[in-house]
C-alpha cells in the first residue's frame, strides 16, 4: 500500500499540573527591566533585533536539524515541492507550528508583564511538551544557545534572571518570546517572525535532502506565507494553553525513526 504525507490524527498534548502563581509587581513600561530609550523602542531598533535573532546566521545550530524532514524525505513521504509544502502545512497547522506558537505567544505576554512566576510555568510545559527525545534536543539547545548568545550580544537584566532561574534551559520558542518581550519587540511581529524562521529553516533541510533547487524552495516559501500569518493569528487568540494540542502523529513517528536511521545529515 502507498504510503500517504498526510500527518493529521488528534492527539492531544499532557496538561501541565497546576500550581499556585503570584503575579510580580508590573514591568515599568515598555517591558520587563524598566523603561527603555528612544532607540530601543523605536520600530526600526525592534526590526533590527528581530531580524538578527531570527536570522540563519545567529549561531543556535538550527541548521543542524530537519526537525523529522530528513527521515519523510527517506521515507519517501517528501518527494518534491508539492509534498512538502503539504507536509510544512500540516506541521504549521496542527504539530509544532501550533504548539510552539501558543507557548510563544503565552511566553511573551507573561514576560511583558514581569510575571515570571507564570511565565517559569510555561517555560516548564514547552520543555516537556515534546513528542520524542530529538525533538525535546532540538528545542532545548537552540533555546539555550539563544539565550547564552542573546545575552552577550542583546543583554537585558530579564535575560539574566531568567537564565539563573531555569539554569540557562529554556525551549527554543520561549527563549525568543522573552527576548522579544524584553527588548520591547511587538507580539505580532515577533511570532510571524519566529513561525517564518521556523519553516525556512525545514525548507532548507529539504532542499539539502531531497535534493530540491533553491527556486523550489523560495516557492515552498511563498506558498506557505499565508499558512504562517493563520498559525500566528491562531495562536496569539488561544486564551488557555490546556485547549492546544497536536495532530501529527506521522510527524512524531519520522522523529522516532531518525533516532535509528542509518545514515543522517541532521540531529534530528
Amino acid at each position: 500500500m502507498a504510503r500517504r504525507s498526510s500527518i493529521s490524527e488528534r492527539h492531544i498534548g499532557p496538561r501541565a499540573s497546576k500550581r499556585g502563581v503570584t503575579r510580580a509587581e508590573p514591568a515599568h513600561e515598555g517591558g520587563p527591566g524598566g523603561p527603555r530609550s528612544k532607540k530601543e523602542t523605536g520600530s526600526g531598533g525592534s526590526l533590527y533585533r528581530l531580524l538578527a535573532w531570527l536570522s540563519p546566521a545567529y549561531p543556535i545550530g538550527a541548521f543542524s536539524y530537519s526537525h523529522g524532514v530528513e527521515t519523510a524525505v527517506e521515507e519517501g513521504l517528501i518527494r518534491n515541492r508539492d509534498s512538502l509544502v503539504a507536509w510544512l502545512r500540516s506541521v504549521l497547522e496542527n504539530g509544532t507550528g501550533r504548539v510552539d506558537g501558543a507557548l510563544f505567544a503565552s511566553a511573551w505576554r507573561a514576560a511583558a508583564a514581569g510575571d515570571w512566576p507564570a511565565f517559569d510555568a510555561i517555560a516548564e510545559r514547552a520543555a516537556a511538551w515534546r513528542g520524542t527525545s530529538e525533538m525535546a534536543l532540538e528545542s532545548r539547545q537552540q533555546g539555550g544557545s539563544f539565550l547564552s548568545i542573546t545575552r552577550t550580544a542583546w543583554p537585558h537584566p530579564a535575560l539574566d534572571a531568567a537564565h539563573q532561574r531555569l539554569a540557562g534551559e529554556l525551549s527554543l520558542p520561549v527563549a525568543v518570546a522573552l527576548a522579544a518581550a524584553a527588548h520591547g519587540v511587538p507580539l505580532d511581529a515577533a511570532l510571524n517572525g519566529y513561525l517564518h524562521a521556523f519553516v525556512a529553516n525545514l525548507i532548507s533541510a529539504a532542499v539539502r535532502a531531497v535534493p530540491l533547487g533553491q527556486s523550489d524552495g523560495q516557492r515552498t516559501l511563498a506558498a506557505l506565507e499565508d499558512t504562517v500569518t493563520e498559525t500566528a493569528m491562531a495562536a496569539i487568540a488561544v486564551e488557555s494553553l490546556d485547549e492546544v494540542g497536536t495532530a501529527t502523529p506521522l510527524l512524531d513517528w519520522c522523529s522516532l525513526r531518525h533516532e535509528t536511521q542509518y545514515t543522517r545529515l541532521f540531529r534530528s
